[in-house]
């Protein structure tokens, strides 16, 4: 079956860098959009980025563009996240997420704290 496994969160100060990793097994990757999701206490469920089958195309939205990036190794069935410049209001669980044909799947999820 679909797994994501996340790893690489914990806590960090403002300002601070991070880089989450997701292994992937259980489907054909490389024929799968993947994103990451975040969720903050209270708040509803955000993407933060999305990468494109072959790793051509990203997206991101205005509140982590210019400080998040998004990779993939199709080889190693593995996504990445890079944060730079943290913000406290960065603090969330995040989530690995597939997307293949109608089928989307998310990973348990992994706890970024930004504090100092």
């Amino acid at each position: 079956q679909v797994q994501l496994v996340e790893s690489g969160g914990g806590l960090v100060q403002p300002g601070g860098s991070l880089t989450l990793s997701c292994t992937a097994s259980g489907f054909n990757f490389s024929s799968a959009i993947m994103g990451w999701v975040r969720q903050a206490p209270g708040k509803e469920v955000e993407s933060v980025s999305i990468i494109n089958e072959d790793g051509s195309s990203t997206v991101y939205p205005t509140s982590v563009k210019g400080r998040f990036s998004i990779a993939r190794d199709n080889a190693k069935n593995t996504l990445h996240l890079r944060m730079s410049r943290l913000k406290i209001e960065d603090t969330a669980v995040y989530y690995c997420q597939s997307r293949l044909g109608p089928t989307t799947t998310r990973g348990q999820g992994i706890q970024v704290t930004v504090s100092s």
